[in-house]
């Protein structure tokens, strides 16, 4: 893969390793933005994207209000996984829009959402879901996909009309046709992807060569697992995920994957990882940086 462009218009080099360390899930549930204030504090985390649909968004908004430099995104969502917590679409109450299931809600699955979901009706949601955010005050600095769902040929373009329209970066991977066949998409989602993102490139967009994953079902010896997961950083500009989370009664009602959120937050608040981070040589940054580049 050619070396990011966008990274040079930023001042890196070709081997630089420049990363977001980016918490997703951001208003699904309260101890998820108690967590997030904590690890911004004290690093190494940079950004965070908001579920506007969810219940704590109001929470997450009167935070950014009272925070404005912080790096905040739409998590955009159509899906809704758990068993027992619930939510829907703000742009619809209609079935017809295939937006819903059969209780109301977002579908559980992405693969239940692409399939059902009208185009149209996608791209009406997508761009309530910004709006709103904007409304209540937040600096939307960038916009990403809550469980991928948006990686379709239904909803991609509305995702890439969004980043222009609002003059925002997307959390949009870098592709090859390598990479496309090694990930075994479909060719009709291949060929747009592609399609779509070096349009965009060529465009002077900034785009991510990498993305990475704290796991959802290996809570033990999450400061370890973080290290080594920051030593593996390649050159580029990669998108790191976590799904932190405060130990309360709420997220374990909710997620049975609440341990892995429990030890994101631990690992990134301990001591000894942010000293690794700040002495790994990992350059890091936020989308706020991706995006007012951007937008000059």
């Amino acid at each position: 893969m050619q070396p990011n462009p966008f990274l040079k218009k930023l001042g890196f080099t070709d081997h630089d390793r420049v990363v977001i360390f980016h918490a997703d899930d951001l208003g699904m549930c309260q101890s998820g933005l108690t967590a997030f204030k904590e690890m911004i504090a004290a690093g190494p985390l940079s950004s965070g994207s908001v579920m506007v649909p969810c219940s704590w968004f109001p929470q997450v908004a009167d935070y950014c209000r009272r925070q404005p430099e912080v790096d905040m995104g739409v998590h955009l969502t159509f899906t809704s996984e758990w068993n027992t917590y619930r939510w829907g679409p703000l742009s619809t109450g209609d079935v017809a829009s295939g937006l819903m299931d059969e209780e109301g809600y977002f579908y559980r699955t992405a693969q239940a959402a692409q399939e059902h979901v009208d185009s149209g009706a996608a791209q009406r949601e997508l761009e309530g879901q910004i709006e709103r955010a904007l409304k209540a005050g937040i600096d939307v600095t960038h916009l990403d996909s809550h469980m991928g769902t948006v990686f379709h040929p239904k909803f991609l373009p509305a995702y890439i009309q969004a980043g222009q329209k609002y003059k925002m970066p997307l959390m949009m991977l870098r592709l090859t046709e390598e990479r496309l066949r090694r990930w075994g998409i479909d060719a009709e989602t291949g060929s747009l992807a592609l399609q779509l993102v070096q349009q965009l490139e060529a465009q002077g967009a900034p785009i991510i060569d990498h993305i990475q994953m704290m796991p959802l079902d290996q809570h033990k010896d999450r400061v370890e697992q973080l290290k080594q997961a920051i030593d593996a950083l390649q050159p580029g500009l990669t998108h790191f995920v976590v799904h932190p989370s405060k130990r309360t009664p709420e997220i374990q009602a909710i997620a049975p994957d609440w341990r892995s959120r429990f030890a994101d937050y631990q690992s990134f608040i301990h001591e000894e990882t942010c000293k690794h981070a700040a002495q790994s040589g990992v350059q890091v940054i936020s989308y706020r940086t991706l995006r007012d580049e951007m937008r000059t």
